[in-house]
C-alpha cells in the first residue's frame, strides 16, 4: 500500500483546491473525495437529492453513509492517495466527527493534514460559493470551527498513529499550500 494522506479543513478553507493542486504536483497520485462517496451512497438509498442535504440527515443515517464511504475508499490502491474530507460536520444535533474510529481504522491513513486560513478568508469563500447551500455563520463561529478542527485532528492522529501537519492556505495562494503537501510526499517517499 502506498501513501494515504487524509486532507481536511473547515468548509470554505479552500481544501479541495489545495488537494487538486497537490494531486497535480505529485506524480502517480489520485484523489478520493469522502463526501462524494457518501453522497453517492445517499442517492442510491434515496435519502437526499443534493449533497448539502446530507448534514441534515439524522446522525444514525449519516453514520451508515460514513461507514460505506470508508469501506469504499479503503479498497483504493495507488502510490499516493489523497483523501479529501472534513473533520466534523455541523448538524442539527451538534458537531459530528468526520473521522471517528470506525472511519479512520479502515482507511489506514499514513498522514493527516489540516488546511487552514483566517476566519475572514473562510467566511468570504463561503459567501462567494454559489454552488453550495451553506448555513449563515459569523466570523466568530468560523474561528471556533478552526480551533475545533485542530482538536479533532489531534484526536485523529492519536487514534490512527499518523503524523499530523498544518498547512496555511493564504488568499490567492493555493499553489503554495499544495507545494507544502507535495514536499511532504517527496520526503515520505525518500
Amino acid at each position: 500500500m502506498g501513501l494515504r494522506i487524509v486532507i481536511v479543513g473547515v468548509p470554505g478553507v479552500g481544501k479541495s483546491t489545495v488537494v487538486e493542486g497537490a494531486r497535480k504536483a505529485v506524480e502517480s497520485s489520485s484523489v478520493q473525495v469522502f463526501g462524494t462517496a457518501m453522497f453517492e451512497e445517499a442517492v442510491k438509498r434515496k435519502w437526499v437529492k443534493h449533497r448539502d442535504e446530507m448534514r441534515k440527515l439524522p446522525v444514525e443515517r449519516q453514520t451508515k453513509l460514513q461507514e460505506a464511504a470508508a469501506a469504499s475508499i479503503s479498497r483504493s490502491r495507488g502510490k499516493v492517495l489523497f483523501i479529501d474530507t472534513h473533520l466534523f460536520i455541523r448538524t442539527p444535533e451538534g458537531f459530528w466527527p468526520g473521522l471517528p474510529l470506525r472511519v479512520i481504522q479502515p482507511m489506514k491513513p499514513t498522514h493527516l493534514i489540516l488546511v487552514e486560513a483566517s476566519p475572514s478568508e473562510v467566511l468570504a469563500h463561503r459567501k462567494n460559493d454559489t454552488t453550495r447551500y451553506r448555513d449563515e455563520i459569523t466570523e466568530e463561529q468560523v474561528a471556533e470551527e478552526l480551533a475545533l478542527a485542530r482538536s479533532f485532528l489531534t484526536s485523529a492522529s492519536l487514534v490512527s498513529g499518523a503524523p499530523m501537519m498544518f498547512v496555511r492556505n493564504s488568499e490567492g495562494q493555493p499553489e503554495k499550500a499544495a507545494g507544502r503537501i507535495a514536499e511532504l510526499v517527496r520526503g515520505a517517499r525518500a
